[in-house]
């Protein structure tokens, strides 16, 4: 909580050497904490030799005397929406103090003037990867993983493969990846004496120890499993489906063949996770070659039929 403390303390000197004066309610929303807790830190601050000013009345606020400040301009607008942009997507799924102190660092390089601009600006762009619905422990998970690859400290969890069974792991977090909507953990698996790949999805009872580990030398894998190739797929799709293609495939690969139908060529990795994606497009999508996907599809199909004809 000190450490935590402290960063806040530096990243409120850091805005008000930026910025003329900033209300306390402004402080409080950047860092999502009360006004109260902003008055106390303005305290500490002060009592730490920086001569703060207080301003009243409905245009007051905090600020910093103008002897004391340097002017520096290191940031374009373009710099400051670029980076606004790229830290909300990561705070959209995880909750750290950091990022929250590095988001109100930013806000600070901001010329008032300029203000206005770069709210309009950072907006236009919104990178969300929270869940609809979802898994409402995987938020929780990632600050514990982050938390524990910043201090170099053991995590312990439940994964479930696959086929489902379960097994207890003992891992060194070295990486955390966001891929086509799923999260995966890439770390050094104590059990098997190897690097792994653990999707965040399938980890359960997941805790950080307090036993902490040397880093070893790290070369990331790709998430795919080697010997799986990609294959194209011809697909015809309704035009209810053309928005995903779209963004699937790329314009170039989705062709317009009448009668509100599409022609798709699919980049298709044959695993269950390729069949799986198809089958949920429904009728709304006919995998026409190669021959044998399609006859896959023709197999799975049937076979859940026959659950569902089961007396």
């Amino acid at each position: 909580m000190i450490t935590l403390k402290i960063d806040r303390l530096i990243s409120i000197i850091m805005i008000l050497l930026e910025r003329d004066k900033v209300s306390a309610s402004k402080l409080a929303e950047m860092f999502e904490v009360t006004p109260r807790t902003i008055f106390r830190d303005i305290d500490s601050i002060n009592q730490a030799g920086i001569p703060i000013v207080t301003y009243p009345g409905v245009r007051g606020g905090i600020g910093i005397m103008e002897q004391y400040k340097v002017e520096k301009r290191l940031f374009t607008v373009s710099d400051i929406t670029a980076l606004l942009t790229g830290l909300g997507s990561i705070h959209s799924t995880m909750s750290s103090e950091e990022i929250l102190n590095a988001m109100a660092k930013v806000k600070g390089l901001i010329p008032e003037e300029q203000v206005r601009e770069i709210e309009l600006k950072s907006g236009q762009i919104v990178i969300d990867h929270a869940p609809w619905l979802g898994n409402k422990i995987l938020k929780l998970n990632l600050n514990d993983i982050k938390t524990a690859m910043d201090r170099c400290r053991l995590v312990s969890f439940s994964y479930s493969n696959q086929e489902g069974t379960q097994s207890k792991r003992q891992v060194e977090p070295y990486r955390l990846v966001l891929k086509d909507s799923n999260w995966y953990l890439q770390g050094y698996c104590i059990s098997r004496r190897d690097f792994r790949i653990f999707r965040l999805s399938r980890i359960t009872a997941l805790e950080v120890l307090e036993e902490t580990f040397t880093p070893r030398e790290f070369d990331p894998k790709p998430l795919h499993p080697p010997g799986q190739q990609v294959i194209t797929l011809t697909l015809q799709i309704d035009s209810s489906l053309r928005d995903l293609m779209l963004e699937l495939c790329g314009e170039e690969n989705v062709v317009p063949c009448g009668n509100h139908k599409f022609t798709v060529y699919f980049p298709f990795t044959e695993n269950d996770f390729g069949y799986n994606m198809l089958l949920r497009m429904g009728d709304k999508c006919e995998c026409l070659g190669p021959p044998h996907v399609r006859a896959e599809l023709v197999r799975r199909i049937k076979g859940l039929l026959a659950v569902y004809e089961e007396e």
